[in-house]
Order: C-alpha cells, then structure tokens, then sequence
C-alpha cells in the first residue's frame, strides 16, 4: 500500500520538483517508532469500542490530562483508557472526547474531498501564510516553490513549536517564505497583518473559525482574497470547530491499513503533507474564493484512491 501511495504521490508531484519521500518526510524531537495501532510518534492510539474503531491523539499535555475525565476517574493510563473505550460506543466516545477539545476520530468517519487535476500554474503573486505546525506551511512552501511571494507571519504570542520539535522539517517548508514577526494580542500587530493581508493574493490559515474571528479576519473583511482554510474536519459544517491533527485525521478517512482485522496507521501523520499538497495543487489549479480543505476528507480522498488502486 505504500509502494501505490508514493506512485500515486509522484504523478501528483510531478510538476512541483518533490519526490514523494521529501513530501513525507519529518524529523521528530524523539525516535520514531514503525507505525502500527500507535503512530510513529507515540501519540495517537487506535482503540477499539464494542461496534468500531476509535483514534484518539494525545499530541498536547492537556489532552494527557484529560484521560482520567474520559475514564470517570478509574485510572489514568493507556491500559484503562483502553478497557474504558472496549465497553463504550465508538460515537459515544468520540463525541465525549470532542466534547473536550480533544482531537479524536471514528476510524472511517469522514467522506472524500475531490481532489484538482495536478496541473496548472495560477500561480498567486503575494500569499500570506498565517498557519501553523505542517499541512498550512507546506501549502505556503509550495507555492513560494512555484514563484509566489510568501510572508510568513510569526506569532509572538502563540510560536510555532515546529522549528523546535521538527528543525529539518521547519527549514523544508519555510525556505524561500519572507519572515514577519508580529504580536497579535496587540492592536498594532493585528493593524500591521491586517495591512499586510489588504496587499496580498492569498492568505493560508490553518486556524478554526472562532481564532480568526477573535483576530477580526473573517474572509468577509477581505473580500479581494483568495483564503485557504486548512482545517481537521471542516472550515464550515458539522465539522467547524472539531480538533485535529495529522494521525487521527487519517484515521477519520480511512488512510490505514488492515491487518488481522485491526487498523494501522500507514505512515507518519499523512493528513498533514497530503493536504498541505492538495491545497497548493487547488491554489495552483486556479481556484480562489474560500478553499476549504479539511485533512480528514483529504485522507479520505487518498483512501479512496489507493483502494481503487487495488
């Protein structure tokens, strides 16, 4: 299955300069471990309810912390967790854990986003990228690589933890961008983007909706933009506000594979690169407007592939 994944990538990769293996490829702050009912990272656990299959991501220390709420207080390890998740519903757990803001996902939950023809060179003259982590800074990586000019904004107030968790990966997907330091807590941050964005083509965000209307920038305000919302489970819809990262997003679509009747993850948080790359071959396609591109539908668009494939 990852012999027709990286064939399926190079045609799609073809007119970018990229092999597939440095689309997929991430430098962690620990030793990765071959991906299988836990990810490569460690973090993301594939946990089997009574009527299906669960992926919960403990990726950040609050969701750690919050094992203990999902167990009622009987224990706070993986081994409870695990006996707690056996003897309940795989909805009925997944919607207690996004109660939480947790990010979790039924295995299989999510439908497929159609995917651009991989060819086209609209390309935008002015982007500002204002995502954060991997899928959104590949989009923006890409496009400088096609010519774009790319400001990249960097939050004072909440810094990307990739260049200290991912350096290799940071360097990747951030050559070639302009750097912009701004606080956006402050009036004058939020002034100093907002001028930015009125001379920009494109924007490429990787927050929900509620951050980017805390910060005044809902795409109304800039109706001359083209936006790129790189979301888990949707800009807009039932989705809009779900968490999200790339291991349990892949889950969310399917993108596993399947040995002795259990999930396993196929590859290192595949949500984030695969849909870093669809939205810069949409932005490159043509499209502007609101380019909604959700990780999970994205995984759910390559599952469906690669069991065509089959």
């Amino acid at each position: 299955m990852i012999a027709r994944l990286h064939e399926f990538l190079a045609a799609r990769l073809a007119g970018l300069g990229l092999s597939p293996s440095a689309l997929l490829a991430r430098d962690m702050p620990g030793p990765a471990q071959p991906p299988g009912r836990v990810s490569a990272n460690g973090a993301c656990h594939l946990l089997r309810a009574r009527d299906g299959w669960v992926a919960l991501n403990l990726a950040r220390e609050e969701d750690r912390a919050l094992v203990p709420v999902l167990t009622g207080g009987d224990g706070e390890g993986m081994d409870d967790l695990a006996r707690v998740v056996a003897a309940d519903g795989a909805a009925a757990f997944r919607d207690r854990a996004a109660e939480l803001q947790m990010p979790v996902a039924l295995v299989g939950e999510s439908r497929p986003q159609p995917l651009a023809e991989p060819v086209g060179h609209a390309v935008p003259a002015r982007v500002v990228d204002l995502s954060a982590l991997w899928a959104g800074p590949l989009c923006a990586g890409l496009l400088a690589r096609a010519g774009a000019h790319v400001v990249r904004i960097e939050s004072l107030g909440r810094p990307d933890p990739t260049p200290l968790s991912s350096p290799r990966l940071d360097s990747f997907l951030n050559a070639g961008k302009a750097c912009l330091p701004l606080d956006l807590r402050t009036g004058a941050g939020r002034m100093a983007l907002s001028e930015e964005l009125a001379r920009a083509d494109l924007v490429v965000t990787s927050a929900r909706p509620a951050a980017l209307a805390r910060l005044g920038l809902e795409p109304s305000r800039f109706p001359h933009l083209g936006w790129v919302a790189i979301t888990a489970h949707g800009f807009s819809g039932d989705g809009a506000g779900r968490v999200g990262f790339g291991d349990d997003c892949a889950a969310a679509g399917g993108l596993l594979r399947w040995h002795d009747g259990a999930p396993h993850f196929l590859g290192d948080a595949l949500a984030d690169p695969l849909t870093g790359l669809e939205a810069a071959l949409t932005v490159l396609s043509g499209r502007r407007g609101l380019v909604d591109m959700a990780m999970a539908r994205v995984a759910a668009a390559y599952a469906r592939e690669l069991a065509c494939a089959c």
